[in-house]
């Protein structure tokens, strides 16, 4: 099965600072009331300093997106001093030998896409195509694994149908042209860069939610239980067919779900458990039905991200440890989970929620700039060593 990756995941606008040429940049810009991410962990520069302490805590693999706005901040020109500076991020990583894997997208769109219409113009999955073409021949020679888009589904749903994120539309129809244009992205990069790279996995960043029937002898409970799991967990994975050499599971919690004969038909039944600062449900076992339910697939899986906001670390410690047991009852039921990534590996800029969620294993003073690691990258760190003692 080879070596079990234990690592720690960013992605570029939420770590790297001042990526000035993406539509959240220009979103945060329109509205003076939402966090502007700035500097944010000021990763671009400090990245050597923050891969040196993953290290030291035994990591031997790290997950992290390119900004695409970087790379190509005007349509069709890119960036070669971008491109530069990728290949020596990766460089370092490989230098302390440490497996990569790489996002081609994380939730942002460079702005002049936006502006011709994002995900939904028609031309998009070939622009990106493009990019990622012009990406693998820079950098792929470094690349262990692609992650094409991380958490399409949420994407959708966040700036398509809730209306939270950029462009903040609310319309069924357009969520739905967005999902099945990323699809088609999706499919067409990993025709592509199988075919520049064939030894190097291709797969995706599939946010996967458990969802339990409240009255599980109920037949419209289970219903809709399974509806809803259809429709988050596996409708992606019916778009892209078998465009996929492992699967990536970001996993936050599990969902009590109830049916009504009155709106809203579906209920989501409140968790009386612990919580983390964002209110998220903190419910490990799922993590172990998220795993078995991906595994329909049969392809290898890693735990691309899983964490929990919490300022002070006096859950993480116990979360870690708790979720890890979670991924061996799931092997230990054949699941093959080949890896666990945790979010994040520093304190970042959280979309929506700013910079008051933190879900680092390393603090960050964002005035100063310095790290801090928490206990919980220690306590990692142990269990890191007690699994990999003698391998």
């Amino acid at each position: 099965m080879g070596e079990f990756l234990y690592g720690a995941a960013t992605s570029a606008h939420q770590v790297e600072g001042n990526n000035v040429h993406n539509d959240w940049w220009a979103w945060e810009q329109r509205h003076p009331e939402v966090e502007n991410s700035g500097r944010a962990a000021d990763h671009y520069r400090l990245f050597k300093e923050d891969f040196k302490l993953a290290k030291s805590f035994k990591h031997n693999a790290h997950r992290l997106s390119l900004e695409w706005s970087r790379i190509e901040p005007e349509s069709g020109k890119f960036d070669k001093a971008a491109l530069a500076h990728y290949r020596e991020v990766l460089t370092e990583l490989k230098r302390l030998d440490m497996k990569v894997l790489v996002t081609l997208h994380h939730f942002t769109n460079p702005q002049w896409l936006a502006v011709r219409g994002g995900w939904l113009n028609g031309q998009t999955p070939e622009r990106f195509v493009k990019y990622a073409g012009m990406v693998s021949d820079y950098l792929g020679d470094l690349v262990d694994y692609w992650i094409t888009i991380n958490e399409p589904m949420v994407y959708a749903a966040q700036s398509y149908w809730r209306g939270e994120w950029p462009p903040q539309k609310r319309n069924l129809w357009l969520m739905n042209r967005v999902i099945k244009q990323m699809a088609r992205g999706h499919k067409h990069a990993y025709r592509m860069l199988k075919k520049k790279r064939p030894e190097v996995a291709v797969g995706i960043a599939k946010h996967v939610v458990s969802y339990v029937p409240e009255e599980p002898d109920e037949l419209d409970d289970r219903l809709l239980a399974s509806l809803e799991n259809w429709w988050f967990n596996h409708r992606w994975f019916q778009l892209t067919g078998k465009s996929n050499d492992f699967i990536g599971v970001n996993y936050y919690f599990e969902r009590t779900v109830k049916a009504s004969l009155w709106p809203p038909l579906a209920k989501q039944v409140p968790w009386h458990g612990a919580k983390s600062e964002l209110d998220w449900p903190i419910r490990p076992k799922g993590l172990t039905r998220a795993l078995k339910e991906m595994w329909r697939y049969k392809l290898p899986l890693y735990v691309t991200e899983n964490g929990l906001a919490d300022q002070d670390d006096n859950q993480r410690p116990d979360f870690i440890r708790d979720h890890l047991r979670a991924v061996e009852r799931a092997q230990a039921e054949g699941v093959k989970v080949q890896g666990y990534f945790h979010w994040s590996l520093l304190d970042n800029f959280e979309w929506a929620e700013g910079y008051k969620a933190r879900f680092g294993l390393v603090a960050v003073d964002y005035q100063t700039m310095k790290r801090r690691p928490r206990l919980s990258a220690r306590v990692y760190q142990a269990i890191i060593e007690q699994a990999t003692e003698g391998s």
